[in-house]
Order: C-alpha cells, then sequence, then structure tokens
C-alpha cells in the first residue's frame, strides 16, 4: 500500500517522513550537467545554471526566451531536459495528474542554437504526452500520447506513430494502475543508445476486471469510473517487452516465457549498455524469484544470466531507492559488469555481477543494510550510499571500494547525527547536502567530496545544529516487549510534564513493510491532523517500529511479517504498548491509536485484537479485508490467497470487528481508487451485524489522500480533533 515516491496506499505514512524535505528539494529541484561541476535549476520563472564552486549564475532561459509566440506570459515548467550536447531544452508544463502524478501534459523543445521555442505533438490532445524524451543524437523526441508511442523530428517537425493498437485495456509505453502504485512503473519506454529503436513494455489489461467506483457529485445521474485493478488472487495483467525500430515502426517482441496461468512480472528494463541487447527483470507470480534476463534486440531470444530466490519475497529497487522509479541501470567496467543487490546473506548489500552472470563480487561488507545507492565513482573506484549501522532512525553517507576491498568509510560528518539525504554530481565531486534531526530543521549546503566541505568556506549545517532548539520535548526510546523483541519509538511528551500525574497516550501506527514512521528528522512527531498543540493540550504521542517495517535492521527484522500481516505486526504493536502502560505517568484507561491506510487496518487489528489495551481508536482508509486489496502488494507479502487463504482471514480486521469494545471512529473517501470504499462497507457489516456501536465519516468522491474539495481538510482535521478529546480526554490527572 503507497509519498516517499508518491506513490498511495504508502501515501499517508510519508508526510511526516518525507513532506519537509521533498518540498525542500522541489522548490529547488536541480539537474547536474554532464560534466559534474555544475547544476541548472528552475527558479522566479526562469531556467539558470549554477557552475560550482564558487556558484556562479549564468541565465540559461529568459522568462521572455520562454514565453511562446502569441502568448503573454512563460511557460511554467513541471520538469527539463536536456540533449547531450546541453544545447536544446526540453520542457514540460501543462501538467495534469494520473492517479498519483503529473504524468501527462504538453512538452516544448528551445533550441539554445537559433533560440527557437517549438511546441510538440501540436496534432495531438492538450496535455496528453507522457514522458517525452530527446534521442541520445539530440535529432528526436519520443513520447506516448493516448497509449501509444510516437517519435518526432526536431528538424522537420515531423511526427511518426510506431504503435497503433493502443487503448485504456492495451497500454504502449506506460502501465496500468497496479504496476504504477507497487512497481512504480510509469515511464514505459526507452531510447537504445543509438538512437535507432525504442524498447517499451505492452501491457494487456483486457482480461483484468475493472473496479467500479461511483460518482455520486459530478453530475446529477451517478455514473461507474471504471479502474482496471486486479486484487489479490486474479491474475495480473500480461506484459510484453517491444522493440521497435524508427525507420519501419515495426516491432519486435522479446521472448519471455511466463506461467500461463498465474503469469508474471517484469517491473524493470534497460538497454544493456549497447544497441544490440536488452536487460529485464523478470519476477515469478509469487514474487520471490527474480530472474534478470539478456534478450536480443534483433531475434527476440532471451536467456537468464542471474537468479535469486527467498523464501520470503524479492524487493525490487524502487521499493527502496527512489532515484529508480524512472528507470536506470548501474553498468560498470565498459558494460562488461553491472551493480546489483540481495539480502542472501541476511543483509541488503551490492554485489558487482559480470555481464554473463557467471561472476559476482560482494561490494559491501557487514552487518548493515544498504538505504540508498547515491552515486558512483568509478574513475577512483568508489560507489557512495547511504546506510546506518548502529542506529536505525538515521541516515548517513558512506563510501567503499569498488572491489569490495577494505571497509566502509562514513562521509557524512561526525556531530551531525540525524538524517542526511545527498544529491551527487555525476563524477561525485560535489554533491547538495539536505540535512535534519528531531530538533533541527531541514537545512542544506553545497559541499565537496570526499572531503565533506562546504563550498566557499560555508557551515550552514553546523551552524543551523548549534542555533536549534534541543529543548523539544521529543524523546526517542527503545522498549523491549514480553516476546523479546526490542523496537524503537519517539515520545512526545506534554509541556510542564508532571511525572506525579497520569497522562493519555496516543500512538501513531503504520506496521507494514512500506512505512518507517520512527526516524530521528525534523517534524517527524508533528500529528498533521490534529488542530492545535498535542503536547500543550496535555497528550502523550508516541509511534513504534514494529517487526515487519522497512527498518535498516536486517532481512530477518523485515521479513518475518511474510504471511503474517495483521498478526505480528499486530502483536508486537500491542506488545510494546503493555510496556508503555507500565509507565507510572500512563493513564491505561485513556489509551487512544490511530493511522492512516495501512496505518489505518492496523488501527482496526489493534481495537479489534487488544481490546483490554485500546479504548479509543482513529482509522483512516483502512484496508477492512486484505482480500480486496491488489494483487502485487497483498501477494508480495502474503503469498497467493489460493494457497493460504487463511493467513488472509485472520490478518484481516472484518474477522476480528465482533471484538470490539471501545471507541471507534472510521473514515473514508467513498473515490478512493487505491483501498476502495467497498473495504468500509464490508467493516461496517461486520460491525453493525455484532450490534457494535461506532462512528463513521464518507468523504463523497474523495480519494485516498481525503484531499479533494473545498474545506476537506479543515473538516477532517476538526472531525479528528473533536473525537480524540471527546473520548480520549487531554491532561493529566
Amino acid at each position: 500500500m503507497s509519498c516517499k515516491r508518491i506513490p498511495a496506499r504508502k501515501w499517508i505514512i510519508t508526510i511526516l517522513t518525507v513532506f519537509v524535505p521533498v518540498v525542500l528539494l522541489a522548490q529547488g529541484a536541480i539537474k547536474w550537467t554532464k560534466s559534474g561541476n555544475a547544476y541548472y535549476r528552475f527558479e522566479e520563472g526562469e531556467l539558470a545554471l549554477y557552475t560550482l564552486p564558487q556558484q556562479t549564475k549564468t541565465t540559461v532561459l529568459s522568462k521572455q526566451q520562454l514565453t511562446p509566440e502569441e502568448k503573454t506570459s512563460p511557460l511554467k515548467l513541471q520538469s527539463f531536459s536536456f540533449t547531450a550536447d546541453e544545447k536544446k531544452v526540453l520542457l514540460f508544463t501543462n501538467t495534469k495528474k494520473v492517479w498519483r502524478l503529473n504524468t501527462r501534459g504538453d512538452y516544448w523543445v528551445f533550441d539554445t542554437n537559433t533560440g527557437a521555442l517549438k511546441q510538440l505533438g501540436k496534432n495531438r490532445p492538450a496535455s496528453s504526452l507522457m514522458f517525452a524524451k530527446f534521442s541520445p543524437d539530440g535529432t528526436k523526441v519520443a513520447y506516448v500520447s493516448e497509449y501509444n508511442l510516437y517519435v518526432e523530428d526536431l528538424a522537420s517537425g515531423q511526427q511518426t506513430q510506431l504503435t497503433q493498437d493502443g487503448n485504456r485495456k492495451l497500454i504502449n509505453g506506460t502501465f496500468d494502475w497496479v504496476y504504477e502504485e507497487e512497481f512504480f512503473c510509469r515511464d514505459g519506454f526507452r531510447w537504445s543508445p543509438d538512437s535507432r529503436h525504442l524498447s517499451y513494455w505492452q501491457i494487456d489489461a483486457r482480461k483484468t476486471r475493472d473496479y467500479l467506483m461511483v460518482n455520486n457529485t459530478d453530475s446529477i445521474y451517478p455514473f461507474a469510473v471504471p479502474v482496471e485493478y486486479p486484487i489479490a488472487g486474479e491474475p495480473p495483467s500480461p506484459f510484453k517487452i517491444g522493440v521497435v525500430e524508427i525507420a519501419t515502426a515495426k516491432t519486435k517482441w522479446m521472448d519471455i516465457p511466463t506461467d500461463p496461468a498465474l503469469q508474471s512480472y517484469a517491473p524493470r528494463m534497460e538497454w544493456a549498455a549497447n544497441s544490440n541487447e536488452l536487460i529485464v527483470q523478470h519476477m515469478n507470480r509469487h514474487q520471490n524469484q527474480s530472474d534478470l534476463r539478456l534478450c536480443n534486440a534483433q531475434t527476440g531470444a532471451s536467456q537468464v544470466i542471474y537468479t535469486e530466490k527467498d523464501s520470503a519475497w524479492i524487493d525490487i529497487l524502487p521499493t527502496w531507492d527512489n532515484d529508480y522509479t524512472m528507470g536506470g541501470w548501474d553498468w560498470i567496467n565498459g558494460g562488461k559488469e553491472f551493480i546489483w543487490p540481495s539480502e542472501k546473506d541476511g543483509w541488503r548489500h551490492l554485489y558487482r555481477i559480470s555481464r554473463d552472470g557467471k561472476k559476482e563480487q560482494r561490494i559491501t561488507n557487514g552487518n548493515y543494510d544498504v538505504m540508498e545507492i547515491s552515486g558512483i565513482d568509478e574513475k577512483n573506484g568508489y560507489v557512495y550510499f547511504m546506510a546506518s549501522p548502529t542506529n536505525a532512525t538515521q541516515k548517513y553517507l558512506y563510501r567503499t571500494k569498488l572491489n569490495g576491498k577494505g571497509t566502509a568509510e562514513r562521509v557524512s560528518p561526525a556531530g551531525q547525527e540525524g538524517t542526511h539525504e545527498y544529491s551527487l554530481s555525476p563524477t561525485a565531486a560535489y554533491a547538495r547536502h539536505v540535512f535534519s534531526n528531531y530538533f533541527t530543521p531541514y537545512t542544506d549546503e553545497w559541499v565537496s567530496l570526499p572531503d565533506h566541505k562546504g563550498l566557499n568556506g560555508g557551515n550552514k549545517i553546523n551552524e543551523a545544529i548549534t542555533r536549534a532548539n534541543k529543548n523539544s520535548g521529543i524523546e526517542f526510546f527503545t522498549i523491549r516487549s514480553a516476546d523479546g523483541v526490542e523496537m524503537d519509538g519517539w515520545m512526545v511528551k506534554p509541556q510542564n510534564f508532571d511525572s506525579s500525574k497520569k497522562y493519555p497516550v496516543v500512538f501513531y501506527v503504520y506496521t507494514e513493510p512500506w512505512g518507517q514512521n520512527v526516524k530521528d528528522q525534523f517534524g517527524i512527531t508533528d500529528n498533521f491532523l490534529y488542530r492545535g498543540d498535542m503536547a500543550a493540550d496535555g497528550y502523550i504521542y508516541i509511534s513504534i517500529d514494529n517487526r515487519g517495517t522497512p527498518v535498516p535492521k536486517g532481512r530477518q527484522w523485515r521479513k518475518v511479517i511474510y504471511r503474517n500481516i495483521g498478526k505480528v505486526n499486530i502483536r508486537d504493536q500491542a506488545m510494546a504498548a503493555r510496556e508503555v502502560c507500565k509507565w507510572p505517568f500512563v493513564d491505561t484507561s485513556r489509551i487512544a491509536v490511530w493511522g492512516w491506510s495501512g496505518g489505518g487496518s492496523a488501527t482496526l487489528n489493534l481495537m479489534f485484537q487488544y481490546p483490554e489495551i485500546y479504548k479509543t481508536g482513529i482509522s483512516v482508509a483502512a484496508v477492512g479485508s486484505i482480500f480486496t486489496y491488489d494483487n502485487i502488494y497483498q501477494e508480495r507479502y502474503m503469498g497467493l490467497p489460493q494457497e493460504n487463504a487463511q493467513d488472509y482471514i485472520q490478518g484481516s480486521p472484518v474477522t476480528h470487528a465482533k471484538n470490539l469494545q471501545g471507541n471507534l471512529l472510521y473514515i473514508h473517501g467513498s473515490g478512493d481508487d487505491n483501498v476502495h470504499y467497498q473495504n468500509a462497507e464490508l467493516l461496517l457489516n461486520e460491525l453493525i451485524k455484532h450490534n457494535k456501536q461506532f462512528q463513521f465519516m464518507s468523504y463523497p468522491n474523495r480519494t485516498h489522500s481525503i484531499s479533494e474539495g473545498p474545506g476537506t481538510f479543515e473538516h477532517l482535521s476538526t472531525l479528528y480533533t473533536t473525537y480524540l478529546k471527546a473520548h480520549c480526554a487531554p491532561g493529566g490527572k
């Protein structure tokens, strides 16, 4: 379930964990030059180039140059990209949302040699172009429009339609709902290095059943909104990988065998460092076997070069490193080897694999997880990565030799304890560095690497740490349950805390494999739904990360939840809460829990399975029956329901609804395309059957974020706060 990237049953868990840094970066999003000593940034309506280390600014595109003929205002850019020679700029504007992100819109090309600004796809519908990309030789642009692939010659303006059969159910060059939501697959085509071919996915959703959402608000008569949505137990939409020749518009399909009944997945595909072969990650339906295949682009023949199996599931790279959500493959040694991650030794480590798959060398070593791949400095023989070997709530930049020899060295400075983010230049000589911890606001600086010194003598982050208010009232702690499980948590105590009094506790939960709540970063403890100040009002606010959450504590920690969602995660949370209830300043008669999406599901399970602990619950957009959620997510972590239905039954809140004793507020948007409104009605029916009294709020035609429409957030926040205060009164007693 899916905003770090920003996919969305997972959407709400990241409001607290990544919203601020994403905003910080988005306000000045950068693109490095190929040389690595400068970067581009769109700011104040213009495109600027900053040269390092002096940060010398040059205006590349002025407002006047960004203003089309017969227009009076410049284009408002969503993003931009350059040709390899950096002489032409591709501009993305007038964007529209596709499910989660604004991935369709209009594209323009500005030629810095001629000063010409031209729109692409003029004969296509407005805001219909997707994922436009320059050819490597800079002479053409390819894009998707209305499920078909097109290529446009920049000199002549000639458009060529490369596929003819695209529609909502036969999708070329992009993906269906579930591939986007769970594999982060959006951009579905790639240029060959020689600019003569495109490789692309085709998703055949013709046999995938539509989920029909009912829109009751946008016309007098309600109408159905269909979404191709395979629930757990339903086979995925079949895929094909094709290579289309630009000159002839003829496609050659790759021969990738699949199970005719169960089907399979291809979450990643790239050109294999040449124009003759593709490399494809091919996964079985259970997602516990990953085969890397080399495909001959001319004949379509494919061969498996590398196989990995896991008794639980295999995480694809974009699930933990969002730099890969739009593709990418890390080739080294002139295309003779590539870098690949695996958890096969119990930790997520990086390996270098030979092109034929016959040789491998582990690069990173030790009892720690690689959290992200930050950059590869092949010239100097290093890979840079994020890790936190001693504190799973934090994140630091490390580097180690590409040959796997020696120990990893921490690059992030000592004394900057917290969470670091980096955007490394292509040469790893410079980086944009963003830092925060629970008491230091997000601060960014430019540094040189590997010495990590601020450019021009700056020391912004150390200065921010010195200025920060360390008496924030936030505490990080570890707690050991009666089962011997040690978990990290954070707590915000009431202002003017008096240890002789007893206070109410509000637990914030997510608990599933998509969300880590306990991170040492600024704003992590904010409750965005609460109107007011919880600490000032007298609440203890707590979050704890149980086993199964994507915490850098090794494979076993993360994968013990396999086929146990709704059981292991719920017991860990409840057993931790029992330890909290032993604290002398906790009022056990005022224990509340809340969460959204997967956290909403956890809230329900905690209220139903451990009613003696949790007296009040607020659950938002929860999965009431995990039989209803999409196949990629649910089968990855729970197996196929045809094979282990009892696990699904025991993990579903509806199974335990009859045990409700406390106060429950349940909230859902009727237009939720992710966790469907059906879950609300299944839950309500079960509660009604057992005469369990509760409060329910439906938000008409709102999606999973419940963010659309005037007044929605204010209403939701007021409802949340009023209910919490009424049923779990604040203040010490």
